[in-house]
């Protein structure tokens, strides 16, 4: 019997939970059809690993009989890998309509389906023109079609402007809502010309406005406080102060905690949902961590970069540059203790905050000022994780899954088909080799912009294929994303 549409893959470890992993074959085509075990038992991390432990097993695998199977799938062979659900990345400025020469998505997207990601989250702010009502989402959507390797949804965004121009909010928020993007994206502190801040007043309205026209999605906020940063910016700016150490100071832990306070007392006052995007302070966590106890809703993220570099990394020429965002990174202490948000769950997810750029040409001024702030990630998050967090024991394995697939298709509202293992689920998968390694090189990357901080950095873990839909990504001749909308 044949049945060519339909797909095997033999052999690969999916979590059981914890650090627990199982043994099984999947059936597939565009969707999960059944998940078999190849084992009556479940394996321990430990047991496997080891690279000698992990050949050893596959050798008294080997010596029982493989599943019998009555079809003649198209067959894959998962050698043993790790098994995950696609990876969410849901904060990606990829530029499109807008900043191209920085980004787009054929470059973003390819990077993330390089990366193990089969669904990204664009930001709205880093187009031209900025998802801010259904006339500009439309242009985007027109500009984007058919050039994602990934799935991909979309950030509304409310800028300063709108309320600058006498905007009707309330309807730019009402149809977006119903054109299906996941969120609300605003700053408190913004750098960019087309999409301003709001003041605080200004974001408490918002709120009110999304809790009650946009039920279920969040308010993702930016959080700086404009007055401490820009205060001490100036004041540095006017005495020519202009290396790492200013930017820093000006963008400090005082500055990200005041506006982390200020969201937290919006989310109290409007009881809307808000998300903290890249937080980067261990005292802004702990402000979170006690408003979620305190029952208020609110949500964080962090990046890769908050969780290995400090300031101290700065003081490295070779990377310095590269390693500029907003805010910056903080001290020890502050990585140590993003670490621990994200294995209590304060932290619900890690992001890359993918924002590239022509490093040639705005990663090079001596002025610190003037570099631009932001890392192309998307293609190292996934390993970095794994390989920083898992293997290091700072994360259990099904915690790394949580963090990378799971708890972000459920904070977009997808999760009714991306984020889990199951029959019926979209085929998003990716194959880990978690005896592999890699050397993180700027040169190989797919993204427009080749830099990295991570450049020469090791990560023992390596990406060994990654499906879309049933689709293994090394085989596809054209892009094949779709655009996703939020269903809860």
């Amino acid at each position: 019997m044949s049945n060519n549409s339909l797909k095997l893959l033999s052999d690969v470890f999916i979590s059981s939970g914890g650090n627990q992993l199982q043994l099984v074959d999947v059936i597939f085509d565009q969707k999960i059809i059944e998940i078999i075990p190849r084992l009556h038992r479940t394996v321990e991390w430990s047991e496997i690993s080891t690279r000698e432990e992990w050949k050893e097993f596959q050798k008294q695998i080997s010596l029982q009989s493989p599943g019998q199977y009555s079809m003649d799938y198209q067959k894959y062979e998962g050698r043993f890998f790790l098994l995950i659900p696609g990876a969410i990345d849901t904060h990606v400025h990829f530029n499109t309509p807008g900043f191209e020469e920085r980004e787009d998505f054929e470059h973003g997207s390819l990077a993330a389906a390089v990366g193990g990601v089969t669904t990204v989250v664009d930001m709205p702010d880093t187009s031209i023109p900025p998802v801010t009502s259904l006339e500009n989402m439309h242009v985007k959507l027109n500009a984007t079609y058919g050039r994602s390797w990934v799935d991909y949804a979309f950030w509304g965004g409310i800028s300063g402007i709108d309320f600058e121009k006498g905007k009707d909010i309330q309807q730019q928020i009402r149809d977006l809502t119903e054109a299906g993007v996941i969120g609300f994206k605003a700053y408190l502190l913004s750098g960019m010309k087309t999409f301003t801040d709001l003041t605080p007043d200004q974001m408490l309205q918002v709120a009110h406005w999304i809790k009650a026209i946009s039920t279920g999605r969040p308010l993702a906020v930016h959080a700086e406080d404009k007055k401490i940063v820009e205060q001490r910016q100036a004041d540095l700016q006017k005495r020519g102060v202009n290396d790492w150490r200013a930017y820093c100071s000006a963008r400090d832990i005082p500055a990200e905690v005041k506006a982390v306070e200020t969201m937290i007392d919006i989310a109290d006052k409007s009881k809307c949902w808000v998300h903290i995007v890249h937080l980067s302070s261990k005292t802004g966590l702990k402000l979170i961590r006690q408003a979620r106890e305190d029952g208020i809703e609110i949500t964080a993220e962090t990046c890769p970069h908050y969780l290995y570099f400090t300031a101290n990394d700065f003081k490295n020429p070779f990377i310095a540059n590269s390693l500029k965002t907003a805010p910056p990174v903080k001290g020890k202490p502050d990585k140590e203790a993003l670490w621990d948000g994200l294995r209590d769950g304060t932290i619900s997810f890690i992001t890359t905050d993918h924002a590239g750029c022509d490093p040639k040409k705005e990663k090079i001024s001596k002025n610190f000022w003037e570099v631009y702030a932001g890392i192309p990630g998307v293609e190292h998050r996934l390993p970095f994780i794994f390989s920083k967090g898992f293997k290091k024991g700072r994360l259990m394995l099904s915690q790394a899954i949580d963090l990378i697939s799971t708890n972000p298709a459920r904070f977009c509202g997808i999760s009714k088909t991306k984020g889990t293992l199951e029959p019926g689920k979209d085929a998003d998968m990716v194959l880990i080799n978690l005896w592999g390694n890699q050397v993180i090189k700027a040169a190989e990357m797919h993204s427009k912009g080749k830099y990295t901080p991570f450049e020469g950095i090791h990560f023992d873990v390596k990406i060994e294929g990654t499906f879309l839909r049933g689709n293994l990504h090394q085989e596809m001749k054209t892009p094949e994303g779709t655009f996703l909308l939020r269903f809860i």
